[in-house]
């Protein structure tokens, strides 16, 4: 992708809430099967525009939140959110030299960069004794894969479904306490705003944006047609032997 492509995608993304889907019941649910105390270290790796940090925060209270995401536009939008909340901390930092000890590494969508087992290898440092990474990707939920959805994600040629995800945990040295699908309505969140934003900028687009944007608006009607066929599947998981 160019730079005129890049300058596009932040045109259209400039603002946004989120950059995934996401809800903060999905942290509240990774929280309790974690057993997280309210005073947990947490790692928000590849935090975006910070969604997730609220709920990162009522998951431990009296914690503290360290988000990190490397574009720079997006950590100065968690930093306006969450000005003044002495519990969070916030930098444009590389999620592949995370220093810990952290209670819970969460990563909504992201470890996909690293590649799962190669990242929760190098997180497992990280953790503080009984600690866990929580983290979403994306994987096929049946064997029926529409045409339409496989050209959607045939730029990741990794995707799987949830037994292959459950297998690069076990391959990272890690066991699964437990996964969930991501819900329709963490879907709808990130949508939503997006469908909007696609619209008002949609009537004077052209080149890189339009393109863009057009890229946007088949993603959404994609997922809205096939989400029973693929999604997103949050996993709570520990290094073996803790």
């Amino acid at each position: 992708m160019n730079d005129a492509y890049w300058d596009a995608f932040f045109v259209l993304h400039r603002d946004l809430p989120r950059e995934g889907p996401g809800e903060a019941a999905e942290v509240a649910w990774a929280a309790e099967i974690a057993a997280l105390k309210p005073d947990a270290r947490i790692c928000d790796a590849a935090c975006g525009p910070g969604a997730d940090i609220s709920a990162l925060r009522c998951a431990a209270p009296d914690g503290h939140v360290t988000a990190m995401d490397k574009v720079e536009q997006f950590v100065e939008q968690a930093r306006a959110r969450h000005a003044g909340d002495t519990g969070v901390s916030l930098s444009v930092s590389d999620m592949s030299k995370i220093k810990g000890p952290y209670d819970m590494i969460w990563c909504a969508g992201a470890l996909y960069f690293l590649g799962v087992t190669e990242g929760l290898r190098i997180w497992r440092d990280a953790l503080a004794p009984g600690g866990v990474v929580v983290f979403s990707e994306v994987c096929w939920f049946t064997d029926d894969r529409p045409a339409e959805a496989v050209k959607l994600w045939e730029e990741y040629p990794a995707m799987t479904d949830a037994a292959g995800i459950a297998d690069r945990v076990t391959a990272a040295g890690y066991e699964t306490l437990a996964t969930r699908r991501v819900s329709d309505r963490a879907w709808e969140d990130y949508f939503g705003p997006m469908d909007a934003r696609i619209a008002a900028l949609e009537p004077s687009a052209s080149g890189a944006l339009l393109q863009v944007l057009e890229e946007g608006r088949q993603e959404a009607a994609c997922w809205r047609a096939h989400r029973d066929s693929f999604g997103y599947l949050l996993s709570v998981v520990r290094p073996d032997g803790v």
